[in-house]
């Protein structure tokens, strides 16, 4: 088959895996090499979807001995086959490099033959590439879960950053749609990959020069809406990987369903994308704002809300928190106000030091004042003219985005008791009350 050819099914088979981002690395070109590798955005471009756009993602081959039912590579799928040979995608990937087509290389692949052997073939086109070629461009190559740690580890020797896909959120998933495939094959290289990490970090301490291993870390991926686990199971594994495996990301994949089956979605179905955005927005509150997973979520509530993000609906449940002076709160308890990010908490901080804020000042640092205003005071006082009607507040702190939903799917503006996400028949007791602005006002709150 001619090798655009393959490209073009190599690459068309490899668009379903999202788990590449930012590279995370630095390294900088050497003389006689040929490429670096920048810590803060390998790519200049992204997809509509937000998807990283200048990396070469592709698989080493779409033939795999697995029948997973939810991938479209899977051993029954009646498709065209094909891989590349490991000095066929070195040189594509070289040329496209020179070319300024790519900055990177995002490698998986379907499982051909055995794990053993289609880790040697990605291995064999990395060294291709880093030892023939000097190639020093940042290179993401996925974990193939069975293969030997020998192996692994000679992989992420070659590699910027590995990633080990989970797939799906709970054994039992497994079981039933991935039969081949178990919690404790996924799970292993993970362990394996993050005691490397580990051990070479101490050898680095201990000497300068000794080759580094995945110095980007590791990530994973989960498919969200192919099963029936709940949100509230996926954010508590996705808590429990960043505990225990020290990922840099979990990445959630909409389900997009490729075929007929009786324990899939229909074909016919939607990609559940508002959902897979939700906990997106979870995953940063989880890593960095401090939040822990059953703060969102709980056993009486086990789904996001789908009009507020976690944060508003967070601290439209939590009135005990508010109001907030931000003179004087804690940067923990900034950071959990909607409208003020990691950035602007940080600002605030560093600015009080020397100076009183107004809500002037905070707009000029940064801060959402449309939604932060609800939930904060400058020096005792709310904004001037704040308006505490509960329509309001709810129209302030949906996005543009969320507010077009609801108006497409029941044509009126939302209503207080439709965005409860804890079933509250309205959402009066979050608001301050007259007598709340009264004693803040007057310096007793």
């Amino acid at each position: 088959m001619d090798i655009f050819d393959k490209l073009k099914i190599l690459t068309d088979a490899a668009k379903y895996d999202v788990a590449c981002t930012s590279s995370g690395v630095s390294r900088k070109s050497v003389a006689g090499g040929i490429g670096n590798a920048a810590a803060y955005g390998i790519c200049h471009s992204f997809a509509g979807d937000g998807r990283c756009i200048s990396l070469l993602k592709v698989l080493m081959t779409n033939a795999c001995v697995y029948d997973c039912q939810y991938c479209v590579n899977r051993r029954s799928n009646d498709t065209q086959r094909t891989a590349f040979l490991p000095r066929e995608l070195a040189d594509l990937t070289i040329n496209f490099y020179r070319r300024n087509y790519i900055e990177g290389l995002f490698l998986s692949s379907g499982v051909i033959k055995n794990p053993d052997y289609t880790c040697e073939q990605m291995i064999e086109a990395l060294r291709i590439l880093r030892e023939e070629y000097h190639f020093n461009g940042y290179i993401h190559a996925k974990a193939i879960p069975g293969a030997d740690h020998a192996l692994i580890t000679r992989l992420g020797m070659l590699a910027d950053r590995m990633s080990v896909n989970i797939e799906l959120p709970s054994q039992n998933s497994l079981k039933l749609l991935a039969p081949d495939k178990s919690k404790h094959s996924i799970l292993a290289p993970m362990g394996h990959i993050q005691n490397r990490i580990r051990e070479n970090s101490t050898d680095l301490v201990k000497y300068r020069q000794a080759p580094k291993f995945v110095p980007a870390g590791q990530s994973t991926q989960m498919i969200i809406g192919a099963t029936p686990e709940t949100d509230l199971q996926i954010l508590n594994l996705t808590e429990s990987l960043y505990k225990r495996y020290n990922l840099k990301r979990v990445f959630f994949s909409a389900y997009m369903p490729v075929a007929e089956n009786a324990f899939l979605p229909s074909i016919d179905t939607n990609p559940p994308l508002w959902r897979e955005h939700r906990l997106y927005q979870a995953d940063w509150l989880l890593r960095f704002y401090g939040f822990a997973a059953k703060e969102l979520l709980d056993q009486d509530n086990q789904s996001f809300n789908p009009y507020l993000d976690p944060k508003c609906n967070w601290a439209l449940n939590h009135k005990e928190y508010f109001p907030l002076d931000v003179n004087r709160a804690d940067y923990h308890d900034l950071l959990r106000v909607p409208g003020i990010g990691v950035t602007c908490a940080k600002r605030i901080v560093t600015v009080r030091r020397t100076a009183k804020l107004s809500f002037d000042g905070l707009k000029k640092l940064g801060v959402v004042l449309k939604r932060a205003k609800y939930f904060i005071t400058c020096g005792g006082r709310f904004s001037y003219g704040l308006n505490f009607k509960e329509n309001e507040i709810l129209q302030s702190l949906l996005s543009p985005t969320a507010l077009r939903l609801y108006q497409q799917n029941y044509g009126f503006l939302p209503k207080p008791e439709q965005l409860s996400l804890f079933d509250q028949p309205s959402l009066v007791s979050s608001q301050p009350t007259q007598e709340d602005i009264l004693k803040c006002l007057t310096g007793q709150m």
